[in-house]
């Protein structure tokens, strides 16, 4: 028996055991469904590029250069930079322009994953301690899943090496990462509840308890809500623009190639673009505006430069050439919206607010506005060839800058009045609350009510004295410092003349004697005798001083 209890495993070691054993297959699983979920973004794109190319009547390659592009396409989803070699110069011609919309593939089936394999390390039904696998923690999915995502995006850069379109391996090297670590998270994130819970233990003290101050979820709400008034008005302004130019965007579209296959890679290319003009809309009702090439720029104050751009729909709706006019410069009332939105949405529904505490909340929602505009700018702009098209699109530090700009300018101020107007009806109920308590106070109103309830009472309220002017006291020399002076009694005011007649009525009894009992004689009380009262008199009242509230 002893030998068993000494060699045997400990108990609590046991089940650690165990769930290292359960534990491999669920950290398998969650690095296939990372690999699962690049694997499918690639071959929806392989299956579109392979029906584009089947319908095309003059494909240019075989099915081995259209499966080649695909991976490179797929790896421009993730910001990307490729190369194109087949130039007219011969100059390698780099295509970083991201289609923002093609984005959103990896990015959702990376997040599927990630919850996936959240769900499945709970143990299914069976829960924790049931008979599913054992519950992974948080930073083991991550880990799991974007492993797997990694080893397929690393596979698909080498493949995509030999096509028509490489990508820049110094490009893939942080991109590709910098998506799958982004969705991962949010995965993992959104499966677990989204907890919005203090920070790690490893963050400052100081920033953990800033954090936790309830202005920042209010400068993250206001913040998103101005960017989504700017992407919103720039939705509209290239509505707009296509609407008034919708001429000169179908024969651009009709110039471009004749057959259906060809069309409909080219309209698939415009939606995908579609994103990426709602953020240059928004840049350019910032002020900024966005680059078309070397030294051309479009502007709501004009179109300078000249620009040798390609036939293309979405580029068929810039505005013209020259100065602006006051329809464009009418787009800046979009800004404007965004710094009232900004400033509405930084407002606390709280009384104890101070007005310097609103003041900074729409300041840094006024912040988060500018780095979120400031990213998509970033994101949805890129070089499109070399010389006169190495940058195309909105100038990411102008566009933030700009949005700080106008958001600050009208935030800060707006929530200011905003706060003053909620806050309103709290501060007259107050001041209403004080009028009413010195109007009490007041000694010619109290003593008016006082005089109405004496006369209402009768003689239980005695009249009230009124109390000599006061003559200021006469100037006399300073005395010699004497010690501890003891301190005057307080001053009292005494109501003379009050008598209280508290002396009960004639309270004799009627004669309640049986007949069959014989009486006990009682003393009679001498006739002139005055009934004898139940309390003594009041000879005087004495009324404290008066004390005024405090302030």
């Amino acid at each position: 028996m002893t030998q068993v209890t000494e060699r045997g495993t400990p108990l609590p070691a046991a089940p650690r055991a165990a769930a290292r054993r359960r534990r491999s297959p669920a950290a398998a699983a969650c690095v296939l469904g990372g690999a699962v979920a690049a694997g499918l973004g690639l071959g929806f794109l392989a299956v579109l590029v392979i029906v584009l190319w089947i319908s095309s009547p003059y494909p240019d390659s075989g099915p081995g250069g259209a499966l080649h592009l695909a991976a490179g396409l797929w790896l421009l989803a993730h910001g990307t930079e490729l190369v194109r070699y087949d130039t007219l110069s011969g100059v390698p011609a780099p295509v970083g322009v991201t289609p923002l919309l093609l984005v959103a593939l990896p990015a959702l089936l990376m997040r599927r994953a990630a919850r996936l394999g959240s769900v499945s390390g709970d143990g299914g039904e069976g829960g924790e301690g049931g008979d599913g696998d054992e519950v992974l923690p948080a930073s083991a999915v991550f880990s799991a899943v974007t492993c797997g995502y990694l080893c397929v995006g690393s596979l698909a850069t080498v493949y995509a090496a030999a096509g028509p379109m490489p990508a820049d391996p110094l490009s893939a090297a942080w991109h590709v990462p910098l998506v799958a670590v982004l969705a991962a998270a949010g995965g993992v994130w959104a499966a677990k509840g989204r907890p919005v819970g203090p920070l790690p233990h490893w963050v400052p003290g100081a920033v953990r308890r800033a954090a936790a101050r309830p202005r920042y979820p209010l400068a993250l709400r206001a913040g998103a809500a101005g960017a989504l008034v700017l992407l919103g008005g720039g939705a509209l302004l290239v509505g707009a623009s296509l609407a008034w130019h919708a001429a000169e965007v179908q024969a651009s579209f009709l110039a471009l190639t004749g057959v259906w296959s060809g069309r409909f890679a080219v309209l698939l290319l415009a939606l995908a673009l579609l994103p990426n003009a709602v953020v240059w809309g928004a840049a350019y009702a910032l002020g900024p505006g966005f680059a078309l090439g070397a030294g051309a720029t479009a502007t709501p104050l004009g179109f300078a430069g000249s620009p040798a751009l390609p036939r293309f729909p979405l580029l068929a709706a810039l505005p013209p050439e020259g100065p602006g006019t006051l329809l464009t410069c009418a787009s800046a009332g979009v800004p404007l919206l965004a710094g009232l939105a900004v400033g509405w949405f930084a407002v606390r529904r709280a009384r104890e607010v101070s007005y310097k505490e609103t003041a900074l909340t729409a300041a840094l929602g006024a912040l988060v506005c500018a780095l979120l505009l400031a990213g998509l700018a970033a994101a949805s702009s890129g070089p499109l060839g070399s010389r006169g098209l190495a940058s195309f699109g909105p100038v990411w530090w102008a566009t933030g800058a700009a949005a700080f700009a106008w958001t600050l300018l009208l935030a800060v101020p707006v929530a200011v009045a905003v706060h003053s107007w909620r806050t309103r009806p709290a501060r007259q109920a107050d001041a209403l609350a004080l009028d009413a308590e010195d109007e009490w106070h007041d000694s010619g109103v109290r003593e008016l009510r006082w005089e109405a309830l004496r006369r209402a009472a009768g003689a239980l309220v005695p009249d009230l004295a009124q109390e000599p002017p006061r003559t200021p006291p006469r100037a006399e020399p300073p005395a010699a410092p004497v010690a501890a002076a003891p301190r005057p009694p307080r001053r009292l005011t005494v109501v003379t003349g009050l008598h209280l007649d508290l002396t009960p009525p004639d309270l004799t009894l009627p004669d309640l004697t049986p007949p069959d009992l014989t009486p006990i004689p009682i003393p009679a009380a001498p006739a002139d005798a005055p009934p004898r009262p139940l309390v003594p008199p009041v000879a005087g009242a004495r009324v404290l001083a008066r004390r005024k509230p405090p302030a």
